[in-house]
């Protein structure tokens, strides 16, 4: 990112403000008629109980007033009374008595102790929020600062999502709550796993459109999850490379659950305004492989280096759309796609093309080299030329690392012993339970723990990223603020923590509009020298505080 906005972080390289969104499937088995909404909240609780048995990571409320998702990044806002309801992400859902007990029967509003019927969200000690979004349970994970973090702290909460089925299974008065890390049910419904970047808003908005889109539209073939049937509703018979692929309708637009475009242009910065822009993709999917995430994270960050340079390839597709979805059902990876200028090229080859104006740019400036570079350059680009080169002629190697290509490996092995056709009903429970987050029944998991699919970051990282903010950025003053002052936080957001000192008729909001402020070196010395809460408030602020 360009030294002028993001101070410490290295010129045209795979570094960046990064983190990821996940909305998890839900399915109760013994409630099949549930209210999805409720369900997910008794996520968001189950997880809050186990939070508030540890004193020291209670979490808190998530604070709505820096939410702006009708500002669209091409100048303009969506009126609110033309926005659609899943648009009004500002606001806290409502979940009323009367839907709970239309879904479960009166007896299920009884709770145990003083837990709310429906709570809705919940921002944790690592810096990460937990919330219901669009009636799924979503981890919103912190902000981060390279690729492998992204991985690490997008897993910690897959652990969040298994604590929490855990808790419930536990639960002898509710039934289970099973939690799957993918993006479509199998029956047409489709659920979002989101990357946030953030640019220096003096890159146009046009130059983001043009330089990402024939990327993300060929990005699939590295990173997709893959997917049985083909079609929104999966009724078409055979397997593709992406789960989302499918359900994305337009080039570029605000939308995120209707009319999905591959380039989402709402502009919620969640930092100074006039200084960066948030780009919001949602065009990726889930992944349980560690390696696809990787990739995932690492080469979004280097194509955006590319144009935040003015280095980004110039090509453009003829019906990006179109070409989207014929990229997602060509599994042989023979397909071409029409560009603009009547060359017509694979997705393989649209991937070479801006791998190799990556590498160029990482040389020019330097970021990759063992002597001086970043120290997560270099190793994105090893593993991204790794897949492109595996995927053109070792797919068994390829299959160790690529999940769309792991889970076609394990449908196959069904296939070919009991002799199933890609329309057989049991192929799509398989790829259900690839991705649930329990690791006894979770085919990836499973996959993963013998070995047959390359993971990267080891259980105590991830076990630590649960409870531990990231140290570079804001996260740390967020999460570690939740934790040192646990009665003291009355919410918090991206952009804000809101204290309530003892005793004090007024709130304090502290904001945290630099992203790579608040960090464990500008703000650890502050929580290590004040245990009082209005001491530390008194030496934060100064004489701003009243």
């Amino acid at each position: 990112m360009a030294s002028d906005t993001s101070p410490g972080l290295a010129v045209g390289g795979a570094q960046r403000v990064m983190g990821a969104e996940t909305e998890f499937g839900i399915h109760a088995p013994n409630s099949p008629g549930a209210n999805a909404t409720y369900l997910s909240s008794q996520v968001i609780a189950a997880y809050a109980r186990l939070s508030r048995a540890r004193p020291a990571d209670p979490g808190t409320s998530w604070d709505y007033t820096d939410e702006t998702p009708l500002r669209d990044a091409r100048g303009w806002a969506v009126p609110r009374g033309r926005a659609h309801e899943d648009q009004l992400t500002d606001v806290e859902p409502i979940l009323t008595a009367e839907a709970v007990a239309l879904a479960h029967g009166p007896a299920e509003i009884e709770l145990d102790g003083d837990q709310e019927p429906a709570l809705m969200n919940l921002v944790l000690g690592n810096g990460a929020r937990l919330y219901v979004d669009h009636a799924h349970p979503e981890y919103s994970s912190p902000e981060v600062t390279n690729p492998r973090d992204a991985v690490i702290w997008d897993l910690a909460g897959d652990a969040v999502a298994l604590a929490a089925v855990r808790a419930l299974a536990d639960d002898a008065g509710r039934g289970p709550i099973n939690l799957y890390k993918n993006n479509t049910d199998g029956k047409g419904a489709s659920y979002g796993t989101h990357e946030n970047y953030l640019v220096p808003r003096a890159v146009p908005f046009s130059d983001l459109v043009s330089g990402l889109t024939p990327f993300f539209i060929s990005r699939q073939l590295i990173c997709g999850s893959g997917r049985v049937g083909l079609g929104q509703d999966g009724s078409g018979p055979g397997y593709q490379i992406s789960q989302r692929a499918d359900y994305f309708e337009a080039e570029v637009g605000l939308e995120t659950t209707m009319r999905r475009p591959i380039i989402n242009t709402r502009d919620e910065p969640h930092a100074v305004a006039d200084k960066y822009r948030r780009l919001h993709v949602i065009v990726g999917d889930a992944n349980v492989s560690h390696v696809a995430n990787y990739l995932k994270f690492g080469t979004a960050a280097l194509v955006l280096s590319l144009v935040e340079a003015g280095r980004a390839p110039q090509i453009e597709v003829h019906e990006p759309v179109e070409a989207m979805h014929r990229l997602s059902h060509d599994t042989d990876l023979v397909e071409k796609i029409r560009l603009l200028d009547g060359r017509y090229v694979t997705g393989l080859e649209l991937q070479w093309i801006y791998f190799e104006a990556a590498a160029k740019l990482a040389a020019d400036t330097g970021v990759a080299s063992a002597d001086g570079g970043d120290g997560h350059t270099a190793h994105v680009l090893a593993r991204w030329e790794q897949s492109l080169n595996d995927l053109a002629g070792d797919r068994d190697a390829a299959a160790g690392y690529i999940e769309w290509l792991a889970k076609l490996r394990v449908l196959d092995g069904y296939r070919s012993r009991d002799g199933l056709s890609w329309g057989d009903a049991r192929l799509g429970l398989v790829d259900i339970q690839w991705s649930d987050v329990r690791p006894e029944r979770g085919i990836a998991l499973r996959l993963a723990a013998r070995g047959s699919l390359e993971t990267m970051a080891d259980a105590a990282s991830v076990a630590a990223a649960v409870s531990e903010p990231p140290a570079d950025t804001r996260a740390w003053f967020r999460g570690t603020s939740i934790k040192r002052f646990p009665g003291s936080v009355a919410s918090a957001s991206w952009d804000s923590v809101v204290f309530a000192p003892p005793g004090s008729y007024r709130l304090q909001r502290v904001p945290t509009r630099e992203p790579l402020r608040g960090t464990k070196a500008l703000t650890q010395a502050l929580f290590d020298a004040h245990e009082k809460i209005e001491d530390f408030l008194t030496a934060l602020l100064g004489e701003r505080r009243t």
